[in-house]
């Protein structure tokens, strides 16, 4: 069933049309993943969607009453309100009473013996009740904890980046919709709870629509693929793989038409030229198809630049790795660590977001000062740093000179010579965009500029922070292609498994507190002989401390509900194991009883949906009731 319709939309910014005219529509049961070049409008459309942009042409029409709802990848917080103040924000009946159960609970605590409260308390469970919406706040507190959140008091404002981006991810997905729309829900959250998100988005019911440059998460997760080229848009049925398919199916295709229209365009000019006039109707519309095509020529010239350039020399000493320990605060991050880079290394850092990975990217770019050890680099080696962090771009040059500051040709390996201009165009910038001011870009454009000028540096060392964090889909296969021809050293930080395996053979995995273990292989081999191995889960982004005072730790203990509901947990457990088990002896001996045995069956599966959702809350429960023994024992 269509839930969605978009009719003819068009979108443009100054003189930049990012899509036009449009037409497409999303089923109930579609999940879509959505994906173009940056700067093509993919988040551009997602707010045209939901209403947050304006179009310069066409609608967007949606059924009666479905619900949207959407991620946005610069998401809005008061950073007042707490963790569930914020995940529960929102208009519905169900939302509002929430609010109001966590704010009255919350009272009750500090005012136990308030007569008031306590039946305001009395009167608000009735309704959480009637509403079933204990499951909805179960599920928000199970979510939060599975993306690593667990003080659910904390206020926003004391969050990491990353910590808020995953609550903004957990409001989103505990909102009842029809239509869920994410924009990069898979950027800054780590290898672990990606998969989780594939688990969850797979078993959720409703469309989905999406933009995230994680192939596998796409492979695993989509069912139909939208493609935005040059302001047009392409649906294929199927996953990315299928798309890869399709897709060059379809570029052929283009290549075979023009070819046809090619020798037919030869043929009628050799008529045009014995002369021919319009003296007939029929020679006159033949004169026409000739300037027809003329008119529709396609360029096939495809961009075979070999990038595969000769880098400068490197001599036998490289990076030397020598014990070095980092710790913020009383916390490690890294400890004792030593590694000798060689020349032909292909390393992947894995783990878990707080965990140090930038950190030892810093200290080898000497950007930060270990606490102990040291690192020697050789005296031949040009590193060229990818980083996260917000790096110096004069917005006001235009494209090509921002690169000419670095260098206006590099050296391929059979020394002919490779212009900026060319090195622009193989990553995406057409001539007509090097001339544009920098400011005119969007960011993932200007995130795949910066990554141009340290390729165009001439490193023979290359180091790259998250590079699939910002960078599309295509500029990633060509930074891929570039990596496979690299003659040096390349370490790259990154959370997306298929960019790993194409660019990676060994890997550092962060294991927490200061452990850097060594592996040789690439992402999938260590997920094949460590299927149960898990990443700790993220910490908040661990900052040095501004003062030498440790703290006051905020006293951990349970809220009222939790503390009834660690209570009653293991006998509601035990009555939902027991239905499950009478349900069982129900349907063997229903027979061909055919309309009984549905109803059985639609019965058991809501006690066994039941007991998941009770063994989450006793998993959740009995972690937290052991953190409170162990912060209790640590203070007597």
């Amino acid at each position: 069933m269509n839930i969605l319709s978009a009719e003819n939309i068009s979108k443009s910014y100054s003189e930049k049309t990012l899509f036009h005219q449009l037409t497409f529509g999303i089923d109930d049961n579609d999940k879509i993943g959505l994906i173009g070049v940056n700067g093509t409008g993919k988040s551009t459309l997602l707010k045209t969607l939901v209403g947050i942009e304006s179009l310069d042409e066409g609608k967007v029409v949606t059924g009666r009453d479905v619900k949207i709802s959407y991620l946005s990848q610069d998401p809005a917080f008061d950073y007042d309100m707490t963790v569930l103040e914020h995940i529960f924000q929102g208009d519905s009946t169900v939302m509002k009473l929430i609010r109001e159960y966590e704010l009255v609970v919350d009272k009750l605590e500090r005012d136990y013996d308030n007569k008031e409260l306590q039946e305001r308390l009395t009167h608000l469970n009735s309704e959480m009740d009637l509403y079933d919406a204990w499951k909805m706040e179960s599920e928000a507190k199970s979510i939060l904890t599975k993306l690593g959140i667990s003080n659910f008091e904390s206020k926003i404002g004391t969050l990491s980046g990353g910590q808020r981006k995953r609550i903004a991810l957990a409001a989103v997905l505990i909102q009842p919709s029809d239509l869920l729309i994410l924009d990069e829900p898979t950027n800054h959250i780590d290898d672990t709870l990606i998969e989780w998100l594939e688990t969850y988005l797979n078993n959720r019911q409703g469309a989905l629509l999406m933009i995230t440059h994680d192939r596998y998460f796409l492979d695993r997760v989509t069912n139909r693929i939208l493609e935005i080229d040059n302001g047009q848009m392409y649906s294929y049925t199927g996953n990315y793989s299928v798309f890869l398919e399709k897709k060059a199916e379809r570029e052929q295709d283009i290549v075979n038409r023009e070819m046809k229209r090619r020798n037919l365009f030869r043929r009628e000019l050799e008529w045009i030229r014995t002369g021919a006039r319009a003296r007939s109707t029929k020679q006159k519309a033949r004169i026409d198809r000739f300037e027809k095509l003329k008119e529709d020529k396609v360029d096939l010239r495809k961009d075979n630049l070999d990038i595969t350039v000769g880098s400068r020399r490197l001599g036998k000493k490289i990076i030397n790795i020598n014990n070095i320990s980092k710790k913020f605060g009383e916390q490690y991050v890294i400890k004792d660590f030593e590694y000798t880079v060689l020349r032909d290394d292909r390393i992947g850092i894995i783990g878990a977001n707080g965990q140090g990975k930038s950190t030892l990217l810093n200290i080898i770019t000497n950007r930060l000062q270990p606490d102990g050890g040291n690192i020697e680099i050789g005296e031949t080696v040009k590193i060229g740093y990818y980083s996260q962090e917000n790096y110096e771009m004069n917005e006001d040059l235009r494209v090509i000179d921002y690169i000419k500051e670095v260098a206006e040709y590099i050296t391929a390996k059979d020394n002919y010579m490779i212009t900026a201009s060319q090195m622009l165009e193989r990553f995406l910038f057409s001539k007509e965009m090097q001339y544009t001011i920098i400011n005119r870009l969007s960011g993932g454009e200007k995130r795949r500029l910066f990554l141009l000028r340290v390729l165009m540096s001439n490193p023979n060392i290359l180091l790259l922070d998250e590079p699939t964090n910002d960078l599309d889909i295509q500029t990633l296969t060509i930074l891929e292609e570039y990596i496979e021809y690299f003659e040096g050293a390349v370490i790259t930080v990154s959370h997306d498994r298929y960019f790993l395996d194409k660019t990676s053979d060994k890997l550092f995995v962060f294991m927490g507190d200061g452990e850097v273990k060594q592996f040789t292989g690439n992402y999938t081999n260590y997920i094949k002989i460590n299927p149960t191995t898990t990443v700790q889960k993220d910490t908040k982004d661990i900052q040095k401390p501004k003062t030498k005072n440790k703290p006051r730790e905020k006293t951990l203990k349970f809220t009222y509900k939790e503390k009834k509901e660690y209570e009653e947990i293991d006998e509601k457990i035990e009555e939902a194991e027991d239905k499950i088990s009478k349900l069982d002896d129900e349907i063997s001996s229903a027979g061909s009883d055919f309309v009984r045995l549905q109803e059985l069956m639609e019965e058991k599966e809501k006690y066994e949906d039941r007991l998941e959702e009770l063994m989450d809350r006793w998993e959740y429960l009995n972690e937290l009731a052991q953190q409170i023994a162990n912060n209790r024992n640590k203070n007597l």
